[in-house]
């Protein structure tokens, strides 16, 4: 069952304590680079169990889930972390899980599902798309878990905004990759009750941004859409539920370029020595143009899975 109104703090605060006991609390760390336009954080979600926050959400569904809910087993559609969040847990509560991925999922991706022992099931893009809206697929049974709307995935996400509140009191902006919502949805509000002063801005890829457009346009609207090496976010359209939810809880979105993206990943591994996938890296392409403000800006770094190929031609200095 979805919902289009923003989580509570209290739950928030439950997920918090229902996670602790395997969910890591990441660092906060400046960026090592004097130029920036602002005194940017990054806030390191590469450095989960699985590489990406996408744990913080699937762990809290899933310990809410009734027991019945569970004896079918699992399934959820993913472009790849959010299939390993799920994978990883369902492992440890001993559950049966199935993943549908788009058929140009990155080879890093599909082996670190399979290696959590999970099956995997492959969709053309579009069909994979519709999934979302549908929450069905032929062949799936039990139950199906969504990244995006559920408001226990975006409350197990919202501890992320928790932890950085706890580091760093006196933020001014947090930059999170916008790909379904469910993690600037989920971070929002619980930054909204606690620092209303904040600026919370999604970032997205000019390949792929829907929000931007819709906010442009004041309405949810399809957008053209075209693959690339920035594989955990890109979308033509909003998700069911997500307008509403991101347009009364965001400040806007950042989109950048692919050679923005390509940039920041170079500047992250050398700089930083953090190894980050394209939607990772978003938020610091996005903080760098200067358009996030001036002050003390965090970015929410999502993930870090890239296919080493990818990696590099990108520490090349090329665009996958």
């Amino acid at each position: 069952m979805t919902t289009a109104e923003p989580i509570s703090l209290s739950a928030i605060r439950e997920a918090q304590e229902r996670l602790a006991d395997t969910i890591f609390h990441t660092p906060l760390v400046p960026l090592n680079a004097d130029e920036s336009p602002a005194e940017i954080f990054l806030k390191l979600e590469n450095l989960q169990p699985i590489g990406s926050f996408k744990l913080r959400g699937a762990g809290n569904a899933m310990r809410l889930a009734k027991k019945e809910q569970l004896q079918k087993g699992v399934w959820t559609a993913s472009a790849g972390n959010w299939a390993q969040g799920v994978a990883w847990y369902a492992r440890l509560l001993g559950v049966k899980c199935t993943v549908v991925l788009p058929e140009a999922a990155p080879e890093t991706k599909i082996a670190a599902i399979e290696r959590l022992g999970t099956r995997v099931v492959f969709a053309p893009f579009d069909d994979w798309m519709q999934i979302f809206r549908s929450r069905s697929y032929e062949g799936m049974e039990g139950l199906f878990i969504d990244d995006f709307s559920e408001p226990a995935v975006r409350a197990g996400h919202g501890t992320i905004g928790l932890e950085i509140l706890e580091e760093l009191p006196d933020v001014d902006a947090v930059v999170i990759p916008y790909g379904g919502g469910g993690l600037s949805c989920g971070i929002a509000p619980g930054l909204r009750a606690l620092k209303p002063d904040t600026k919370l801005y999604a970032c997205e890829v000019e390949t792929g941004a829907p929000l931007a457009a819709s906010l442009a346009a004041g309405k949810p609207v399809e957008i053209n859409h075209t693959p690339s090496f920035v594989d955990g976010i890109s979308a033509p359209f909003l998700l069911p539920g997500m307008w509403e939810l991101a347009s009364q809880l965001l400040d806007g979105s950042l989109v950048v370029g692919l050679e923005e993206v390509a940039s920041a990943i170079r500047i992250l591994a050398e700089r930083n020595c953090i190894i980050v996938e394209g939607a990772g890296a978003v938020s610091v392409a996005a903080a760098l143009t200067g358009k996030a403000g001036s002050g003390k800006v965090v970015c929410v770094i999502s993930g870090g899975n890239i296919d080493k190929s990818k990696l590099v031609r990108i520490l090349q200095g090329k665009v996958p």
